[in-house]
């Protein structure tokens, strides 16, 4: 019989979604369950994208650039534009099926196999995937619940130069820690990328959603950094859209984004439909973005103040996109998640969490962590607190 792959072997399991078996179960046994595990938003997505989508009149569904189609990129300039950044929309963004298809490409030009990537960590745990997908191998450096998940200190990165680094990847706002850099966070970045020539690689899909008045810092802005830095972004979180499959890679690194394209190319297009909805998203009115924000600030002050008011759990409260981690009394986060699903119910109802073992490269780290999305209406979400906390009460691992 043929064999499968060494690297195949490596791809780590996804800790959001490897116990859907187990919630698809409780389901058929009669129980709710509160899908915190993903980031699924139940925000609906901007009416000016489903009038659209609705009222397509194409007589042929057809290929578009292998960038993405043009009146696409010159909008994402625009959007970018009334950011104070700008771009070249035929030299410096490509549309990518997702963003993670850009974080691969982008892996795929700048890394040679054995070659090394410095995260914080906890980070995206598809992170671990790409970099397998590429034979690199990920360097964490660990940021601390008890400091909020803020950026470790920058000596911690320095122990980790070696000559196989190439980068850093940075989440900002962070999935799954919701914490946003500080301007100064990434200007002590800046110092270390550009003294050892690195790439600064920055995943900013949850740009729009920064809370209690604090805005958010492109890495894109910091000046001196222009072929260095690869920004990935996405409509998957901005607009409510996850299915459209699309995002973009963006860069003033013109060599880099010339060997992308012939990924692109390979790939043949980014898909049309997600295209046409992501070109209309970019007329979503402000206002969209200000109800939406203020539904995810109400939703997170239910999830984490009732999370922090049980006994033994910490959870620090986020500054951006919609996640959490959250620190439990348990013994083990992956048994207490597969717990939850299995065994566990009050009033027929039970929640679905991610472990947060997943979300970290250092082995044996994040055991009592859980990540939480708090993507559900805000009677769901006391819902789903009031099952943790009768859960935390008779789980048999409970330290």
């Amino acid at each position: 019989m043929p064999k499968t792959t060494t690297k195949a072997h490596m791809m780590p399991a996804s800790p959001i979604r490897k116990l859907v078996p187990y919630a698809e179960q409780a389901k058929k046994n009669g129980k709710t369950v509160y899908h915190l595990n993903i980031g699924q938003p139940d925000i609906e997505t901007p009416q000016v994208v489903l009038d659209k989508m609705k009222n397509l009149d194409l007589k042929v569904v057809e290929y578009s650039h292998s960038a993405g189609f043009q009146s696409y990129r010159d909008g994402l300039a625009s959007y970018y534009s009334n950011l104070g950044i700008e771009l070249d929309s035929d030299k410096e963004i490509m549309i990518t099926t997702g963003g993670s298809e850009a974080l691969i490409f982008a892996f795929q030009c700048c890394f040679e196999p054995g070659d090394e990537i410095i995260i914080p960590e906890p980070f995206y745990a598809n992170y671990n995937g790409f970099a397998v997908t590429g034979g690199i191998k990920v360097v964490p450096v660990t940021a601390k619940i008890e400091d909020g998940f803020s950026l470790p200190p920058i000596e911690e990165f320095k122990k980790c130069i070696t000559k196989k680094t190439k980068g850093i990847l940075i989440c900002n706002p962070g999935n799954p820690t919701g914490y946003l850099y500080s301007k100064q966070e990434l200007q002590s970045l800046k110092e270390i990328v550009l003294d050892n020539d690195l790439f600064l690689f920055a995943d900013e899909v949850y740009r729009e959603f920064c809370y209690d008045g604090a805005s958010h810092f492109s890495a894109l802005e910091l000046e001196g950094l222009s072929q260095n830095v690869v920004l990935i972004d996405s409509v998957s979180k901005r607009y409510s859209m996850c299915g459209a499959r699309v995002g973009a890679l963006i860069s003033k690194n013109h060599e880099l984004m010339e060997m992308a394209l012939k990924f692109g190319q390979a790939r043949l297009s980014p898909p049309t439909f997600g295209q046409i909805a992501g070109e209309q998203a970019l007329k979503t009115p402000k206002s969209y973005f200000e109800k939406v924000s203020e539904e995810y600030v109400q939703r997170r002050n239910i999830l984490v103040d009732g999370l922090n008011k049980i006994e033994g759990v910490t959870c620090p409260k986020p500054k951006g996109a919609f996640y959490a981690i959250a620190k439990l009394p348990i013994d083990n986060s992956d048994r207490f998640c597969q717990w939850l699903l299995e065994e566990f119910s009050y009033n027929n109802q039970t929640v679905m969490l991610a472990p947060a073992t997943g979300f970290y490269s250092s082995k044996g780290a994040g055991e009592q962590e859980v990540r939480i999305a708090y993507v559900l209406e805000k009677q769901a979400l006391k819902n789903a607190v009031e099952c943790i906390e009768k859960a935390l009460a008779e789980y048999p691992g409970k330290n």
